[in-house]
């Protein structure tokens, strides 16, 4: 198994790829911790993932949840080897209907409480630590309605090369996997009705070069690679796996 006794952080593990990711690390061996912050999506992970699994409430845009969920991850199990910062969210508007919560709102979660996220666990991380994190094909291309999201997942690219940097005297990786556009649930948080989802869906496919949306376990699969001694001499890398969505 590619992470026997590894102990793995995963954040926005509840639903989507970081749940597929919890149930493919810990299938490797990893001792798995996940966060949420949906009470329901919570209990739901446990069940799905098991009672060895350790399933932790925690609101990533406040530093201070995650500086107590990295101690009682510490405390539990002497270290954190994996960190996979994968939470995330957006709310899909044109430039003229951006408000300045909007911008605050998706910042929040999906730069600083990733920093944070990262910030927080370094410390307990040994020689051999991986860090992966969830970007997004669209910080290479321009997708109306998205444009707040997209500048998320762009500072978090840049940040991948700047904390990989820092990070690598140490013998800590990092790297990010990006995802096309994948079946989960969260399109369906975008804070569109049924019918604009459906629409934008269809035509994100069309242009798909292998015609279909991602499977969450698709991204899984990259992010056990990043995290594993498969990928041992890299890091500042980002791994696209978007069916040549942003490619061609």
């Amino acid at each position: 198994m590619k992470l026997q006794n590894k102990v793995a952080l995963i954040t926005g593990g509840t639903s989507g790829i970081g749940l597929e990711t919890a149930k493919l690390f810990r299938a490797e061996g990893a001792k798995v911790i996940v966060t949420g912050t949906n009470p329901e999506r919570l209990e739901a992970a446990e069940k799905a993932l098991g009672g060895d699994v350790l399933v932790l409430p925690v609101d990533l845009r406040h530093p201070a949840e995650i500086e107590r969920a990295v101690l009682e991850v510490s405390a539990r199990f002497g270290r954190i080897d994996i960190v996979f910062a994968n939470a995330g969210a957006a709310t899909a508007a044109p430039l003229e209907a951006i408000t300045p919560e909007q911008i605050d709102e998706q910042f929040s979660l999906n730069f600083k409480g990733l920093f944070f996220t990262i910030q927080k666990a370094a410390p307990a991380m040994p020689k051999g630590g991986n860090i992966v994190v969830t970007t997004s094909f669209l910080n290479t291309v321009g997708t109306p309605g998205l444009s707040i999201l997209s500048a998320t997942k762009a500072a978090v690219r840049s940040l991948v090369r700047s904390i990989g940097a820092e990070l690598a005297p140490r013998g800590i990786r990092v790297n990010a996997v990006s995802p096309g556009p994948i079946a989960t649930p969260f399109h369906g948080k975008l804070g569109l009705t049924v019918a604009q989802l459906s629409e934008t869906a269809a035509a994100i496919e069309a242009k798909v070069p292998l015609q279909r949306f991602g499977e969450a376990v698709e991204i899984a699969k990259t992010a056990l690679f990043l995290a594993s001694d498969d990928s041992s001499f890299t890091t500042g890398a980002e791994f696209v796996v978007d069916g040549g969505l942003s490619q061609f």
